[in-house]
């Protein structure tokens, strides 16, 4: 395959939501050794170690308007990774990650003038709805993990905004500033609901995978991709991370959904294409 063809980025960007919710339901399997916290901890720490060691962000200067970016980028990271895991112990995955969506979304739909663009609202609220445990419509949906995900979906609008801010005339080291920010707000939660269990050798090796799958790996892939790949497509493939989490949370987790939460997840999957293909606006950033 060319590697300046379209097909090889799609392929780098599907891979990477492949290896994003392969390590989301590692991290689930975490919980009973560690807790939601702990998982975050360990995620975050050991990614930030790896960028660090990869990226070696000392070797650059930074100046204090840099460094308040930095900080915020971090700190909405951190909030986003502990309330999104913090989810995750009351929701499926799919449902978590749909719900944390309409975060970027509404990031997406802000501005919205045209008639188009309030279908893709339109769309996305259906499909919100169809989630909702108070509707009637969602099943056995714990309220805790819809609030907990819809703070996470808050923290990731703040971290695309906060993002591009720090990103702007920087590098790969202010990601690896970021999740090492992230890891300093994680690692107070961590070690009150687990102790010295982060450090425990037999659970090492699966920390490390959900590190490297949930981070290191996703975030070299979309270094890779995202130079050779407009940022509206980009974007839009973006918009099948709640699917994705939805066939990991099966396969992985043994997870099953009902009928109209598949409908529910596919109408915000539609609005986030839609809003991606028609309004040019900042594409989601993966985390």
């Amino acid at each position: 395959m060319r590697p300046n063809s379209v097909l090889f980025p799609v392929l780098l960007i599907a891979l990477g939501m492949i290896v994003t919710q392969t390590g989301a339901s590692f991290a689930k399997m975490l919980f009973p050794l560690v807790g939601a916290a702990g998982a975050t901890t360990l995620r975050l720490t050991i990614g930030a170690v790896v960028l660090i060691a990869v990226f070696r962000p000392w070797r650059y200067r930074l100046t204090r308007a840099q460094w308040r970016a930095v900080l915020l980028y971090g700190a909405v990271m951190g909030t986003m990774n502990l309330t999104f895991y913090a989810a995750l112990e009351h929701i499926p995955l799919g449902i978590a990650v749909a719900l944390e969506f309409t975060g970027p979304l509404a990031v997406a739909l802000f501005g919205a003038r045209r008639p188009l663009d309030f279908l893709w609202i339109v769309l996305a609220l259906s499909g919100f709805a169809l989630l909702l445990p108070w509707t009637g419509f969602a099943g056995d949906i714990s309220p805790v993990g819809v609030a907990l995900a819809l703070c996470a979906g808050t923290c990731w609008a703040g971290y695309i905004i906060f993002g591009q801010r720090a990103g702007t005339g920087g590098g790969p080291h202010i990601a690896a500033l970021g999740v090492a920010t992230a890891a300093l707000i994680a690692l107070p939660f961590g070690i009150a609901t687990a102790g010295t269990a982060l450090i425990d050798p037999a659970i090492l090796p699966l920390g490390i995978a959900v590190a490297l799958l949930s981070s290191a790996i996703p975030y070299a892939l979309d270094m890779v991709a995202l130079p050779l790949i407009p940022a509206r497509l980009f974007g839009i493939l973006m918009s099948g991370q709640p699917a994705m989490a939805a066939l990991s949370g099966l396969v992985i987790l043994g997870e099953t959904l009902t009928l109209l939460q598949i409908l529910g997840m596919a109408a915000i999957i539609l609005a986030s294409i839609g809003a991606t293909a028609t309004i040019a606006k900042p594409a989601p950033i993966a985390h």
